[in-house]
Parts: C-alpha cells; structure tokens; sequence
C-alpha cells in the first residue's frame, strides 16, 4: 500500500524531532560543563575594565593625556631599555578605562599623565577570569580553539533545540512552577532559550570566529588569493609600509599632533610601535570611531611622524568591517555600562540555559549516583573558585588560576562527601558569599579611601556586597528550611 504524502511528510517530521532531539541532548551533556564555565565566566568579564581598577585602585586616573607626556613615555622606554625589540605599545586614557599603561618586552606599567612611570601593572584576578572566558586555562592557541569550538557549538544547539522543539515559539511565555523539577527546568530552559536567540546566535558566531581565524584566512587565500596567505592577510588587515629609514626613536608626539589634521574625527586610545629598533619600524595609531561597530581604524607614521595612510576599516569592503566589529560586538563594547549590563545578564540567561539542559536530563535518569554530586560542585563551585582569588589578590599571595581549579576540585570532593545536592549547594551559595564579603573588607581595608573613592571601584565593592546578599538569602521554594545537612 503506497503512503500518501502527508503521511511521508509526518513520519520524516517525527524522525526528525526525535534524532534532533538526541543529537541536542548529547550535545548539551558534552558541553554542558565547559560551556557553563565559558558563559558565566564571560558574564563577568564585559566589566573586565572595572575588576581591572577594582585591583588597582591608587593607579593615577584622567581622561587626557598630552602629546608631549606620551613621546616621553617613550622615550623613557627607550632610555631604561635601549635594546627592546619587537613591538612596544602606549594606550592612551579612555572614558570607560581613564588610565594610561606601556607595554614592551621590558615590561608593562602605568604612567602618570606627565608621562613619568606610575607603578608595575599587577591584577592577576581579572587577568585569571579573562583567561578563563577566552581559553580555559590551557595554553592560548589550544584554548581559543577549543572555546571557539563551542561557539560553534553553541550554534548547533540553538538550532537542534529549535528543530527538536516544534511549539517553542508557541510555549514562549509558558513556565510551569511549583510541580515537577523537571518541567520546572524544562520550560527554564526553552523559555530563556527562545527569548534570548539573537543574542546567544550572535555570541556564537563571534565566539567562533576567534579561533577560526588562521583557518578563514587561508579558506580566503586559497579561494581568492591562490594560496597566497600574505596576500590574504594584506587584504584583510593591510600591507605593513615598506620602509628603509635611520634608525632613531619613534616621534610619538608629532604622529598624534598629524592625526588631528588628517582625522579630527579620530578619538586615539593607544598607538602602537611596531618593529622598534629597526629601519622597517613604524607608528600605528588606533583611532575610534562612536559612529561605527569597528574596534577602531589605524593610522600609519613613518619614524618621523609623516603621514602613510590607514589601514581601511573605516571605509572598506563590508566584510572586512565586519571582522573588525566582532571584538566589540562579543564583548559589549559599545553604548556604555547599560549595554555591559545588558551583556551581563543576557550572559547569566545563557549560563541557565546551559545548566538547565544538563539538569533536564539529571532529572530523566531514574538513579542519582556521583555524576548529580559533581554537577551540583560544578554549577556552585564556579562562582566560588571565581571569588575566592579575589582575596589572593587582595593580599596579593597565591597563583589565581592554581586557586580557581584546586577549590572547583575541592567543591566536588565535598559534594561526594555531602552525598547531597541541596546541602551542597546550599553550603557553597553561603560560602561564597562570605568570601564576597571578606574580599569587599580586605580590599576596604587595604586601599583605604581608594577603595571608595572612585565610583567604578566603589561600584564593584557594592555589586559584591549585593551578590553575596543574593547567595547568602537566596530564594528557595520546594526544600524544607530546617532539613539537616552535614555541612
């Protein structure tokens, strides 16, 4: 008996659903884990520029450096190093990050606004929390692979989870409480899921292309270039002058006075030297511009401050705007703190999503063993072994990236002792947030005034506090409130 289209068309719909639902579980339960730390890990960084002060609060603070302070910065380089080599870099003060530091193979530190050395650049948390998000803590090429991966990831998620869910868009606003976990977690998860689509596609596209970068550079070269990668990446990024010129110091100042006559629209915050110490050196000055997506245009000066031309981002092909727009677009910088707020908690929603597709399928399992035990540490433990090297930097001891894995480890020792999950995550939410609050005094009582002088810093010290509130008092329905735990 031949079947009738309709009934083709049905059976190939429920296959479908059924092998994309598979295929989004194991996925999930694959990347569950990582992609949780990835997430709520990126949720914290978009404020990376504050954590950054929040370390080093004393730094000299001002939103304008003169020309002449920034040729000194480094001519005094130049003078405690003679012989550095490579590329040295100068960033200039910006509103949401008002101070200036120097980067070289001689080290990196803070200048004051005359130009003169502040102090030793030295913020191991925010630095550890940034390593986290971008690479997982393994060596940086490996890591941005790996966490570029799961931007990819992430993508066929979304997408799985849309073909496996055909009333999502239905259900959008359907969120079943007070009755089974499970559904709870259910309608959790696809409700943050769909709301929150554009963002969480746009993260993962731009998390991906991190990582496959080298590999979309040669795909361009060989398709366009005949599999010439520097010609590929000349188009990209722009052929670096060629030049034969003395050797001398960089006239850092006289560049940025030329910038304000061939771009007066160019805001500048930072200017690179590239190639120092050789006849090929010349002086790169980004230059932003608020009325576009891009990272910033770079204007290129010969030694002497002469005028070369830019690189074209400004005003390229779409494309190569578009490369150049993913930093900011990733990281919310853009539009200010509302929009790093925004990134913050739509980040938090994706963390949710993440954990609560591992917890839908915890709940499906008909046994509770060591794997519950692990997830709870997982989920909980994270925020925790984040907090915790807040302290070490405080009392400046300690490696922050050996602190955060040796507490994680420790939180799913624990978990397994504790045999149970509400206990355990009760036991982790109230010890993170005393260590919330004994960070938030040590630093108070560290750096003193500094540690309230600044908005940003004090901004920080009373997101802490409000954090450890919310963990320390957190909503809880479903649990009795004087059951006994061991810990």
């Amino acid at each position: 008996m031949a079947l009738g289209v309709g009934t083709v068309r049905n059976l190939l719909s429920r296959t479908l659903v059924k092998r994309s639902l598979a295929s989004h579980g194991w996925l999930g339960l694959f990347s569950g884990a990582l992609l949780y730390l990835i997430c709520l890990s990126g949720a914290v960084v978009v404020f990376s520029h504050f954590l950054m002060r929040w370390e080093q609060p004393a730094v000299p603070e001002f939103e304008q450096m003169p020309a002449a302070s920034l040729d000194r910065a480094y001519r005094d380089m130049l003078a405690a190093a003679p012989d550095i080599s490579g590329d040295a870099l100068l960033m200039l003060p910006q509103r949401d990050a008002p101070r200036s530091y120097a980067v070289s193979t001689a080290g990196a530190w803070f200048l004051n606004e005359d130009g003169s050395r502040a102090g030793d650049i030295d913020r191991p948390w925010s630095d550890m929390l940034t390593d986290l998000h971008l690479h997982l803590h393994l060596p940086h090429k490996v890591g941005l692979v790996l966490v570029s991966g799961f931007g990819a990831i992430l993508c066929a998620l979304i997408l799985s989870g849309f073909l496996s869910h055909p009333g999502l868009i239905r259900d959008a606003f359907r969120w079943r409480r007070g009755g089974s976990l499970r559904l709870e977690q259910v309608d959790l998860h696809n409700r943050l899921g769909v709301w929150a689509t554009p963002f969480h596609l746009m993260i993962g596209v731009t998390g991906a292309y991190f990582g496959i970068a080298a590999l979309m550079t040669t795909l361009i070269a060989g398709v366009f270039f005949g599999g010439d990668r520097d010609a590929a990446i000349a188009a990209i990024h722009g052929a670096p002058p060629a030049l034969e010129q003395p050797i001398a110091p960089a006239a850092v100042g006289s560049a940025l006075h030329r910038l304000a006559e061939v771009a007066p629209a160019a805001e500048p915050f930072y200017i690179a030297i590239e190639d120092v110490n050789t006849p090929e050196q010349y002086i790169i000055i980004g230059g932003r511009h608020h009325d576009r997506l891009i990272y910033g245009e770079q204007y290129r000066f010969d030694t002497s401050g002469n005028y070369l031309g830019k690189a074209g981002y400004t005003d390229g092909p779409a494309g190569q705007q578009a490369i150049f727009a993913t930093y900011r677009l990733h990281f919310g910088q853009f539009g200010g703190v509302g929009v790093l707020f925004l990134y913050a908690g739509l980040g938090l929603a994706l963390s949710v999503v993440a954990v609560s597709g591992v917890n839908v399928w915890l709940h499906r399992r008909k046994n509770r063993d060591a794997l519950n035990n692990v997830w709870v540490a997982i989920v909980w433990g994270a925020p925790l072994a984040m907090a915790v090297p807040a302290l070490g930097s405080v009392a400046s001891v300690l490696n922050p990236t050996a602190l955060f894995w040796f507490v994680m480890l420790g939180s799913m020792a624990l978990a397994q002792r504790v045999d149970d999950p509400q206990c355990s995550r009760r036991f982790l939410q109230r010890l993170t947030a005393a260590v919330l609050v004994v960070a938030v005094a040590l630093h108070v009582w560290r750096f003193g005034v500094y540690a309230i002088a600044a908005p940003a810093v004090l901004g920080v010290n009373v997101t802490l506090l409000m954090l450890a509130l919310l963990l320390a008092f957190p909503a809880r329905r479903g649990e009795p409130l004087n059951q006994a735990c061991p810990v």
